[in-house]
């Protein structure tokens, strides 16, 4: 590693880059040249205030490198912030400004972008209050004298990028895309389970009024407080980071998932509409956080960096995941690959019961080790099916492999008017439901059920909508045990008379295939 900063001084944190056109590269950077220390102290605005941490304050700053980055430039130069209401309000009333970055810098015609993150209020919870800003710079690109760059913060005005009103006091951690049109894109973290999102056609100084960001299909996306990215790629077309649950804090940042987007035309201009989420990376810890990530596009191919402050990784993504997601949209294909049973036959009826085909097990026995430890053999498998509920009575069994001692798998109704999946090992069980409220009376629907033993995690689709919780529960996936060893039950698989049309897979579908089913079953 090359040190932009010497370990030893003052701190220097949140560093962010920007590459020029001559080759020239910009760090930006939290820099606390005065060293204030941690500790109580008297605030004009609170007295023995306890400043728990000071990598989140002091002065903006920037070197640059002209060898790409093996050296620095041994002068830093300070990057004017324009004082808005929140830095007068912050505990120090605006003697000490609070604020840091990780969104990526951009240029567009000539001028270059800088994302900050401005902090009112550092108490218990850290940051107790947020918004967001941007650094223009109409000259960065060309002028090579750093104390002769100009700086101009937008939005205009005394506030940054908020929340929506009822979104709490955080507005935090921007990421901004340029669409084709030149309107830029926002989108950000809040403490209200949903992130933000807005649009500029003025290059940032003003925005369109925030609002909770959604998918296409016009439902809420889901999302606590953990950065959340966008980027555009290559072919115009657009890749979103995020978490996909409505937690209000920091936790549950695993695993990652990722949209698509495609830009459409609105009255006012272009805007992004986004396809349902692929899970992307995961940690078989689910206390790990996978955070903060970038996105590498070369050649065709993709790659993802993340990290948790800590240790850095680099991903490259499957080609196929990618390509899904790019067809979201009007894919119709009816997924075959792993395809185990397919019923009816034609010409036939639904059979209230056939040759169980046999379902991967989750993991055996590692023959390579003298201890017989377990070898995860991250296996999973889907159950796609048109079902018609003449009752949401709960206790119906719908498809049902068990055993008298409980192995297998069965689909049944529950109580709070869900369907539910059962796994069985004889030793673990564990279930999983979909939202309340997505099953109706006297009508086909289509489900896909995703058993997924890579991140150990369960998906429901409702003709075609992939399940998140909604508004009655923070998440719309669930994790089953990983202890789990498999679903082998009887050599009959019992179906139910709900079931119009059944199929089993020995695999995972991903998000995009499933709903490449439903769109398959839909009459023409």
């Amino acid at each position: 590693p090359i040190d932009v900063e010497p370990a030893d001084g003052p701190v220097a944190a949140y560093a962010v880059l920007l590459k020029t056109p001559t080759g020239r590269i910009y760090c930006f950077y939290n820099h606390n040249t005065d060293e204030i220390p941690t500790g109580v102290r008297d605030m004009p605005r609170q007295p023995a205030y306890n400043l728990r941490r000071v990598d989140m304050l002091g002065h903006f700053v920037l070197k640059f490198s002209d060898d790409h980055g093996r050296t620095w430039s041994a002068e830093r130069t300070e990057i004017p912030i324009r004082e808005t209401a929140i830095d007068r309000e912050n505990v120090s009333g605006g003697t000490i400004r609070f604020f840091w970055t990780v969104g990526r810098p951009f240029a567009h015609h000539g001028v270059a972008y800088v994302p900050v993150h401005k902090i009112g209020g550092v108490g218990p919870e850290i940051i107790n209050a947020s918004e967001g800003v941007v650094l223009c710079s109409d000259n960065l690109l060309t002028e090579t004298d750093p104390a002769r760059i100009h700086w101009d913060t937008r939005p205009d005005g005394d506030a940054g990028l908020r929340p929506p009103p009822d979104g709490g006091p955080i507005a935090e951690e921007q990421s901004y895309s340029v669409l084709s049109d030149g309107t830029f894109y926002v989108v950000y973290r809040s403490v209200a389970g949903h992130p933000v999102y807005a649009y500029s056609r003025d290059h940032g100084r003003t925005w369109t009024e925030p609002r909770y960001a959604r998918y296409a299909n016009g439902r809420l996306m889901k999302h606590p407080r953990a950065a959340n990215f966008a980027w555009r790629c290559a072919n115009g077309k657009f890749l979103y980071w995020f978490h996909n649950h409505g937690g209000r804090d920091f936790h549950d940042r695993n695993p990652a998932w990722l949209c698509s987007g495609r830009e459409t035309d609105s009255p006012t201009g272009r805007i992004i509409e986004w396809s349902q989420p692929e899970i992307l990376l995961y940690d078989d810890d689910p206390r790990i956080r996978l955070s903060y990530p970038d996105l590498i596009e070369e050649d065709g191919r993709f790659f993802i960096t993340e990290t948790q402050k800590d240790m850095a990784r680099v991903h490259e993504l499957d080609p196929q995941l990618i390509e899904g997601l790019w067809g979201q949209f009007e894919d119709d294909r009816l997924a075959e690959h792993g395809l185990i049973l397919n019923l009816p036959h034609p010409n036939e009826a639904m059979p209230p019961a056939v040759e169980a085909p046999p379902l991967p097990d989750f993991s055996a026995t590692d023959r390579s080790q003298s201890d017989g430890r377990t070898r995860d053999l991250r296996a999973g498998f889907s159950i796609d099916l048109t079902i018609r509920l003449d009752s949401l009575a709960p206790g119906q069994i719908v498809l049902d492999n068990r055993i008298e001692n409980g192995c297998g798998c069965a689909l049944r109704t529950t109580d709070p008017h869900t369907l539910e999946i059962l796994l069985n090992d004889g030793r673990t069980q564990s279930t999983w439901d979909c939202d309340p409220g997505m099953l109706n009376v006297a009508r086909k629907q289509h489900i896909t059920i995703i058993v997924d033993g890579g991140p150990k995690i369960i998906t429901f689709l409702v003709d075609g909508v992939l399940n998140d919780g909604g508004e009655t529960r923070q998440f719309g996936w669930g994790r089953f045990s990983p202890h789990l060893r498999g679903v082998t039950g009887a050599d009959r698989l019992r179906i139910g008379q709900q079931i119009t049309a059944l199929r089993l897979y020995n695999r995972p579908l991903r998000t995009s295939e499933a709903i490449g089913n439903w769109r398959h079953t839909r009459p023409r």
